[in-house]
């Protein structure tokens, strides 16, 4: 049975690596610590009850959580003439390769960017991410090469990526 020393060490070791995948999933850091936040506070309820291995249970609390708040569309945020702060500078975007990753991701629909994301960056195969994603491993796979497709066809993501290099 699992405790609460069991979570906290769980939360340790993998929040930056659900923090990031998260940022990909929703492209903005922000919105991905909030993510990260609802998924690790929905996951506390249900711990005891997760299996040995929670990364799958957890990354699938990820996935349709932000599915929801993508559906949902509202963002929360109103534009303004001007920034009510100052912009803070992504560490992370001072790497150009990066930021044309992000920038070419940023240009897939939402299913087939959390599939190339948990496949590429969260390392999990088809049937990990089937589960997570609720449907099959062939779904996966499909969406997968629809999302390859569109990364080497995609105008705006070839030219992200060309940035890479």
């Amino acid at each position: 049975m699992r405790d609460r020393a069991d979570f906290e060490r769980y939360v340790e070791q993998r929040s930056d690596r659900l923090l990031r995948t998260a940022y990909l999933l929703c492209r903005n850091w922000a919105t991905a610590e909030d993510l990260v936040q609802t998924a690790l506070a929905k996951a506390w309820t249900a711990w005891r009850r997760v299996g040995d291995d929670p990364d799958p249970y957890v990354y699938r609390i990820l996935a349709n959580t932000h599915a929801t708040w993508w559906r949902r569309r509202w963002r929360g945020e109103q534009p303004t003439a001007s920034p009510p702060e100052p912009a803070v500078a992504d560490a992370a975007d001072a790497l150009g390769s990066r930021a044309a990753v992000r920038q070419a991701l940023a240009c897939l629909p939402p299913r087939q960017r959390a599939v190339i994301v948990l496949r590429y960056f969260a390392d999990l195969g088809d049937p990990e991410i089937a589960e997570i994603l609720g449907c099959t491993p062939a779904t996966v796979r499909s969406q997968a090469s629809r999302a390859l497709a569109r990364l080497r066809v995609d105008p705006a993501a070839r030219s992200a990526m060309s940035l890479e290099g």
